[in-house]
């Protein structure tokens, strides 16, 4: 058992030892340090990236919050808070906290005279999918802090920094905060806050446990008393801050279980042929949650209602209120636009259902052109296409999205397994062939 225990810990050190190829705490300290001040060329990039942001928010192009996110300076501020909690340097925590509080400001600011004027005010996809945090935002924000504090304290920079910036997405929110302010939403405004607000804390934590767990030294004072107010004080300002960040995630983990359970109970349990669920609002609230549901097609009778909502419980929605509204009615208060899309979701469902091996150029493939001029700047061009492929040895045919990309220079084949896993991901293939030129 000691054995093993021996060889255990001499693989771990070995495969998973952060001390290794790590740079001068100092130098890491100063690198971190001169990121946190938000003045000159950092305040102008920002202000830059929050308009950028917004522009990508208001077209619906991911392409440009992807590059906006790249050039904010965010990330600073937050990391030096970390910084100096895990180092006892009030200085730094004061200074970082004062600089995030500038940089919040300006940016909801800068975003809210952009929506003021923009003749677009419709809420896109990309806007509304940061007005409401899930569980899935804490962990993203937790391991990209994780990732990004570990990138920062290595000799070597990597490309980890800019994808962490990517990953936890500070400035989308703060765009979508400006967005409701412009446009009157206090939901918007307050879902979007919310969502940075979880960001920055729990990339703040990351940092923080990474500093402790590389033994960065602490600030240290000649007089004991004034070492441990400044540890007191620091610690009063940690718990105000994640206080109300831990309450907030106990409530998006309960949000999150209940809307998966929700979704669970319909796509099973309301999945009849000739009636069509149309819209549904799931409100979450702890003391009883409810499920609204607006029904389209033939009526559902009183029995067939009774039994949906005796059947809630086997999906742990027990207390949850089923409200379902059918027909078209003035009571009903229908959003056109709600059916609309569910007709024609339905309609490409079916036509991608109906669509054969031996017609696969009628599958849709999406314009991945922004994107990969952003992701692959080196990109030359590209081709896209389904592609039937016949066995010689039996009758069978197989489907194969081909993809053909030429570089100005040649690609390692490390960045071309990435490029072939990204295209399979985001094309939804099965099965995915690429071929570098």
């Amino acid at each position: 058992m000691n054995e093993l225990y021996s060889v255990l810990k001499k693989f771990f050190n070995y495969r998973f030892n952060l001390q290794e190829d790590s740079a001068p705490q100092a130098e890491t300290i100063a690198s971190i340090k001169k990121n946190v001040a938000f003045k000159g060329a950092n305040l102008w990039t920002l202000i830059f990236a929050i308009f950028v942001a917004c522009i990508g928010l208001n077209v619906n192009s991911t392409a440009v919050i992807i590059g906006a996110m790249l050039i904010s300076p965010l990330m600073g501020p937050i990391v030096g808070i970390g910084l100096g909690i895990g180092t006892n340097d009030f200085d730094l925590v004061k200074k970082g906290l004062r600089n995030l509080t500038l940089a919040t400001i300006i940016s909801i600011i800068a975003s809210t005279l952009y929506f003021s004027f923009t003749p677009l005010h419709e809420a896109s996809s990309e806007l509304l999918a940061r007005t409401s945090p899930s569980i899935w935002d804490v962990f993203i924000a937790t391991l990209g802090g994780l990732a990004g504090i570990v990138a920062a304290t290595r000799k070597e920079k990597s490309n980890v920094i800019p994808g962490v910036a990517i990953a936890t997405a500070l400035m989308p929110p703060l765009c979508t905060a400006g967005f409701g302010i412009a446009t009157g939403n206090l939901y918007y405004f307050m879902g979007a806050i919310y969502l940075y607000f979880i960001n920055s804390v729990f990339i703040c934590v990351s940092t923080f446990l990474i500093v402790r767990y590389l033994k960065f030294r602490k600030k240290t004072f000649e007089n004991k008393e004034d070492e441990q107010k400044v540890s007191r004080y620091i610690w009063i300002v940690v718990m105000i801050t994640i206080a109300p960040s831990i309450y907030l995630t106990y409530q998006i983990v309960g949000k999150s279980i209940f809307e998966n359970n929700a979704n669970r109970f319909i796509s099973q349990q309301l999945n009849y042929t000739n009636t069509q669920v149309i819209s549904k609002k799931l409100k979450y609230n702890r003391k009883g949650s409810e499920i609204d549901l607006l029904l389209l097609g033939a009526e559902l009778s009183p029995l067939q209602l009774d039994s949906l909502t005796k059947k809630l419980p086997n999906y742990q929605l027990k207390g949850t209120k089923l409200l379902i509204r059918q027909g078209l009615n003035a009571k009903n208060e229908v959003d056109l636009s709600q059916i609309k899309a569910s007709i024609l979701e339905d309609v490409f469902k079916s036509n991608s259902e109906s669509t054969t091996v031996n017609d696969p150029l009628q599958l849709l493939l999406p314009d991945l052109k922004p994107e990969l001029r952003v992701l692959y700047p080196d990109l030359k061009n590209y081709s896209i296409s389904n592609t039937v492929f016949n066995r010689l040895d039996s009758n069978q045919s197989d489907t194969l999205t081909m993809v053909v990309a030429s570089f100005y220079k040649p690609i390692p084949i490390a960045d071309q397994d990435r490029l072939r896993l990204w295209l399979k991901s985001r094309v939804k293939a099965d099965s995915l062939k690429l071929i570098v030129l």
